[in-house]
């Protein structure tokens, strides 16, 4: 039977080769592995809610008679709007600089809100950009590593580089496994803060158009 070169390669038997720099290395695309799941699932889960509260209460505010007649919601951006829209109202009521102050307000609304959507954003754009370079460091090193213990047991043959080195290229393999999620997910997120950053500016024009012709006829 024919005796095959590569048989106990394999992961395990990088992982059992691996120095510290090497087990380092892993522990970190680990991390930020496990980091960007979490972001992804949590921060998904989050902007699903966000979103049909958004929706529930628009469709409130559409039926209500008066803004005054709408419930105020915690966590709701929307809800969050008018009820910074109404203390501005009661607060500035015969204020000639009304508009003025309800625009500041309102936008301050907008970015608090923007600047929780983009909460985590910069963990997965850091895991994204550096996860494959330090796959690939994993590599080099691994490689390095895998040629100073075959130049000194003096066995340099094809059949003794081929098993070491292809397991090095794990590493360059994780970080690649790392980092495409991440990415994706960067750019999944980002493009949903466009249209929810455009949704809320939306409607904080539609309360200052409200607001403003209401205090004007007031």
């Amino acid at each position: 039977m024919e005796h095959n070169h590569f048989d106990g390669f394999g992961f395990a038997h990088f992982l059992a080769q691996c120095d510290g720099v090497g087990k380092a290395v892993l522990i970190l695309l680990l991390l930020l592995s496990v980091a960007s799941w979490y972001l992804i699932i949590t921060r998904t889960l989050e902007n699903w809610r966000a979103s049909r509260r958004a929706a529930a209460f628009e469709a409130r505010f559409r039926a209500a008679p008066a803004l005054d007649a709408l419930t105020p919601e915690a966590g709701n951006a929307l809800s969050t709007l008018v009820g910074e829209a109404l203390d501005v109202q009661r607060a500035a009521s015969g204020h000639a600089d009304f508009g003025e102050v309800l625009t500041r307000s309102l936008n301050n609304v907008i970015d608090q809100e923007m600047m929780r959507a983009e909460h985590g954003l910069t963990i997965l754009a850091t895991a994204g950009s550096a996860a494959p370079y330090i796959g690939l460091f994993g590599t080099v090193w691994g490689i390095y590593h895998a040629l100073v213990q075959i130049g000194m047991s003096g066995q340099g043959t094809l059949d003794k580089v081929a098993g070491p080195v292809g397991e090095a290229l794990i590493m360059t393999a994780l970080g690649l496994a790392v980092a495409i999620p991440a990415v994706l997910a960067y750019n999944a997120f980002q493009r949903r803060n466009r249209m929810w950053l455009n949704r809320l500016e939306s409607f904080a024009h539609e309360l200052y158009v409200l607001l403003t012709v209401k205090h004007g006829q007031g």
